[in-house]
């Protein structure tokens, strides 16, 4: 691993700390409320990556053993999708854009950062093709979550699954539709991408991919 990527993840996740801090502190002052606040996706997916960066960083820096590619490539996939329904999509509604800087840090920078992360240090192993399928798992956990809470409260935290909108819940079933098929499709890539860059590495090194299990013992 470079030498400077361990305190650049830390560096990294301490700025989207802060700026959490701030759209936490700012929630918690106005209508949103703290409740709320855990219920963006844009925030679950900004606290996992805060995490991966500081257990990465921390790892890099005293020789420990590094995170799992499973659980990297899960949060790379959350943060990327979080920044690209960000651009299409949210960047457009006012309420989005009440502290600028912060969304810069969490819906640009840091997509950018994991993945750029993902790129310079792949997977320590080849991940298999089921890999991207748990990956799945927590966004669906979340879209029923939000959709039950949000009938029972009547609060939603983004407009494309309020049924309330215009189209009501045939335009929210259209655009999970669509983000779901943005999830396999982003996630299928990060998983090809980082396989890819973990079989050159380990090329360029001599060694054999260690997600292959090659047992070649003679009889």
């Amino acid at each position: 691993m470079h030498t400077w990527l361990a305190p650049a993840r830390l560096a990294v996740a301490a700025l989207a700390a802060v700026a959490l801090g701030f759209s936490g502190y700012h929630a918690a002052t106005d209508p949103t409320g703290v409740v709320n606040f855990f219920g963006y996706f844009t925030v679950l997916s900004n606290l996992a990556g805060v995490v991966v960066l500081a257990l990465g960083g921390w790892a890099g820096l005293t020789g420990q053993r590094p995170l799992p590619g499973l659980v990297r490539g899960a949060v790379v996939l959350y943060l990327v999708i979080t920044g690209l329904v960000y651009g299409t999509v949210l960047a457009k509604y006012p309420e989005q854009l009440a502290i600028p800087w912060v969304n810069d840090v969490l819906h640009r920078v840091m997509p950018l950062v994991v993945l750029a992360d993902w790129l310079i240090d792949p997977p320590e192993r080849r991940l298999r093709p089921r890999a991207g399928l748990w990956w799945l798992g927590f966004p669906l956990v979340y879209l029923v979550y939000t959709l039950l809470r949000g009938w029972a409260v009547g609060w939603y935290p983004y407009p494309f699954v309020d049924p309330a909108v215009h189209g009501g819940y045939r335009r929210v079933a259209g655009a999970c539709f669509l983000i779901a098929a943005a999830f396999v499709l982003v996630g299928a890539g990060i998983l090809a991408v980082g396989n890819a860059l973990a079989a050159r590495r380990d090329a360029r090194h001599g060694t054999t991919p260690r997600g292959r299990r090659a047992h070649a013992r003679t009889t």
